[in-house]
């Protein structure tokens, strides 16, 4: 992540009906692809999935002047479960001039442990905003299109095949769709969430698996208010369970989250979660539910000319379970690599730029995820400390704001502060199970 303040807060298509476009039709002396009826038949890159993950993997590709072709089995735009934080780490890797939707910017975080022990810390710069996630997936997905990608909706992918007769050569990855069409790539970037197929295809592995339940709440001006520019976290009765209010208008995300097989008393904590705030009486005009998955550490990120980014690697933060940031820079990596591995005239050089790819996500990511792990089981054990700690010592808040607005990470300080790395590490080495 970058240091320092980064760049400031913005407030804040049509695809061509031709397969080529003059910008993104690729030359044939980087090898990448072919003239005439080869060029029109097989693309540089396909990416699966118009989420954050894989418009940023199709919009880094198309702006290094591939044929992209973006395909989504939803008509956009289309709601996700997601509390729609925008962190720094998330703004810096955002395309270019792109105007962020915000629906409101957080100044204010009030905390609290199973519903006691309130308290509200604040700031005068901006911690981080929020975002409609409808509209932010949309916009990145018209980001990609004005860069050269072509976008396919209503289309879903049911397998892909890098070997067989569906695959004319060795160079070339065979995406199969579920009404029997084939469409052909260099390379391809699997970005279809946490149930992904191409995740399936690659051997992707997770190991956690955790439950997120969530409200859209419309509340009257007083009530809206009341919420604006200030966030609820919540630290809840399940291990690593935590709740949350972000405020969006006129509207409140409320949410829980939980581990994966405690549904009941994770649909329990959102009532009890919504009812003490007082909001029950307020219908909500949507409620959903989503899985989110992380990564198994030695879990693979590519197989072939097939690479995973976002939830559909499970890439996200472990503790707090975070994922735009990780989809949005794990998408570009797997896009700039796609383009590498779609010009490469062989297994071999193939192979050489996957496992480049797969290093880039660990170094970086990866090392993340690791301390992120860390924090989630110390979290899991002991939320009353946390809780203590982030209302209780100015640092620690301090920490907390630098992490949000993306001047530092978790694994940044434990790599840089020596004293940050032994209180984990004693936490790590003392927390019973069950301790709060």
């Amino acid at each position: 992540m970058p240091q320092g303040p980064g760049p400031s807060w913005p407030v804040g298509r049509a695809g061509a009906e031709q397969i080529v476009s003059s910008e993104n039709t690729p030359s044939t002396a980087d090898g990448a692809g072919d003239a005439g009826e080869e060029s029109a038949a097989v693309w540089d890159v396909v990416v699966v999935g118009a989420g954050p993950a894989g418009a940023s993997a199709a919009h880094a590709a198309a702006v290094a002047g591939r044929r992209v072709l973006l395909l989504e089995k939803a008509r956009l735009p289309r709601y996700k479960t997601c509390g729609g934080g925008i962190i720094g780490p998330s703004r810096d890797a955002l395309p270019p001039g792109f105007e962020l939707p915000l629906q409101d910017r957080v100044h204010a975080v009030t905390f609290s442990l199973d519903g006691r022990f309130s308290r509200t810390r604040r700031s005068r710069r901006m911690l981080f905003g929020l975002v409609n996630r409808p509209e932010f997936d949309q916009a990145l997905v018209e980001s990609a299109q004005k860069a050269g990608a072509e976008l396919r909706t209503g289309v879903t992918v049911s397998r892909v095949e890098q070997h067989g007769p569906a695959v004319p050569d060795r160079r070339t990855v065979a995406v199969v769709l579920s009404g029997g069409e084939t469409v052909l790539a260099r390379a391809v970037v699997g970005a279809d969430g946490s149930a992904s197929r191409i995740g399936a295809h690659v051997g992707v592995k997770m190991d956690q698996v955790d439950l997120g339940l969530e409200a859209e709440i419309p509340v009257p001006d007083t009530v809206a208010e009341d919420w604006a520019g200030r966030v609820l976290i919540d630290w809840g009765p399940l291990p690593g369970s935590y709740g949350w209010v972000f405020p969006k208008g006129d509207t409140l995300t409320v949410g829980v989250i939980s581990a994966r097989g405690e549904g009941a008393a994770t649909k329990r904590y959102l009532e009890d979660f919504t009812a003490r705030l007082g909001l029950a009486g307020f219908e909500p005009s949507v409620s959903s539910g989503h899985l989110t998955r992380c990564r198994a550490e030695d879990s693979p990120l590519t197989r072939g000319r097939v690479l995973v980014c976002g939830d559909a690697a499970g890439l996200l933060e472990p503790w707090t379970r975070e994922g735009i940031s990780y989809a949005l820079r794990s998408g570009r990596l797997a896009g700039e690599w796609a383009v590498r591995i779609a010009g490469a005239g062989d297994a071999v050089e193939a192979r050489r730029q996957a496992l480049n790819y797969a290093f880039a996500i660990k170094s970086g990511l990866g090392v993340e995820m690791g301390v992120g792990r860390r924090m989630h089981q110390v979290f899991s054990r002991r939320p009353g400390l946390l809780h203590a700690t982030l209302t209780g010592f100015r640092p620690a808040w301090n920490t907390f704001a630098d992490i949000t607005r993306g001047s530092t990470t978790l694994a940044e300080l434990i790599r840089t502060r020596p004293l940050a790395r032994r209180a984990l590490t004693a936490l790590d080495n003392r927390s019973p199970d069950g301790a709060s």
